[in-house]
């Protein structure tokens, strides 16, 4: 195993995070601790230490199952949570969201659930576009202050709040942002626009979720016939395999065969290469076995290309005018070419591999 420096925060983590959302059987998709467990020991094995999971996650579960499992040496992992979400139904609309009393009843009840003194890494796991984003970076930094958790990080949110909290950090003294939880992909790259840029700005990391797409960049459903028109296999999955990601898929399987690998080591490398940590989960030991070996995998400068044009993707105004001639010109005064412009943003959402 390999580690990177989570943004700012100093932090030592792996390069592939293991996610935890089906630990647990409050789902048809989740599975029993006696199946879990041979799958975080063969994560622990390979010297995985950076472990995702979420209040939500089976109903509480998850995090009493990763509480157990970490118990005997809670100091070597470095473990994410989250909350914002509540389960519907309990007539108490102060539960979710993700305000000062929400964060201060969700925090307490996780670190119960995962028997631990503090989090190294708390998110707020969704923007609810009601909070102050002051009032939830305070919130977090008395959090801080209190040891309760160790870091902050805000998920699936957009990158004007990630750019309004650094700011609050950079002014005003709140904690920093240490990471940004998001959906990435080869079949979904749309943070390339916003996120990315901010967080290499800001040296701000980023964990990806759905890294495999729901299983489009497995091969599990492009390898064969019947999977004609576009649709989605199960309830968690959001990106359907429509004709642009079943070319995604197919590219990948290339690639694959090429390096004499398989298609989810690929999409997991390719995410890797691009800086990004993915959170992969896995209902199988095999399956994590597998998606460690993406760790090791170097994908060569011309596979990397090809998957790059595969996914190309709309980058709309204004990032599209940076393929404009007259822009260029008129911005440059006809010289673009002859100035070296260091920070330059390679916004060729296609062909190359710039992040």
């Amino acid at each position: 195993m390999r580690y990177s420096i989570l943004g700012r925060s100093g932090l030592r983590v792996s390069k592939l995070a293991l996610g935890t959302m089906t630990f647990g059987t409050a789902a048809e998709w989740s599975r029993s601790e006696e199946e879990c467990r041979p799958i975080f020991d063969a994560y622990v094995e390979a010297g995985g230490n950076f472990i995702d999971t979420a209040n939500i996650y089976t109903g509480g579960e998850s995090e009493k199952m990763v509480g157990r499992f970490i118990a005997s040496d809670r100091d070597r992992f470095v473990v994410a949570t989250k909350y914002a979400n509540a389960v519907p139904g309990r007539g108490d609309p102060n539960e979710a969201g993700v305000h000062r009393k929400s964060l201060t009843r969700s925090l307490d009840a996780s670190l119960k659930r995962l028997g631990t003194d503090y989090i190294d890494l708390y998110f707020v796991h969704w923007w609810d576009f009601t909070t102050p984003v002051e009032e939830v970076q305070r919130a977090l930094t008395d959090a801080i202050s209190a040891g309760k958790i160790l870091h902050i990080g805000l998920s699936d949110v957009p990158a004007w709040v990630v750019s309004r909290a650094q700011t609050f950090h950079d002014l005003r003294g709140l904690a920093p942002i240490a990471c940004m939880q998001l959906e990435y992909s080869l079949v979904q790259r749309s943070i390339e626009r916003e996120h990315i840029p901010l967080a290499q700005a800001h040296d701000i990391g980023i964990t990806a979720w759905s890294p495999l797409a729901g299983g489009i960049l497995s091969g599990k459903y492009t390898g064969g016939a019947g999977d004609n028109g576009p649709k989605r296999m199960d309830s968690m999955q959001l990106q359907q395999l429509d004709d642009r990601n079943r070319a995604i898929a197919l590219a990948v399987a290339q690639v694959a065969q090429d390096l004499d690998a398989r298609p989810s080591q690929v999409a997991l490398a390719w995410i890797i290469a691009r800086g990004v940590i993915p959170v992969a989960g896995a209902t199988r030991v095999e399956q994590m076995r597998e998606n460690l070996a993406a760790t090791e995998l170097i994908l060569p400068e011309a596979a990397m290309a090809n998957l790059n044009a595969a996914s190309a993707f709309d980058a709309g105004h204004p990032y599209s005018m940076l393929n404009w001639d007259m822009p260029m010109a008129l911005g440059y005064a006809g010289m673009f070419d002859q100035i070296d412009i260091a920070r330059f943003p390679q916004h060729d959402f296609g062909t190359s591999q710039g992040s």
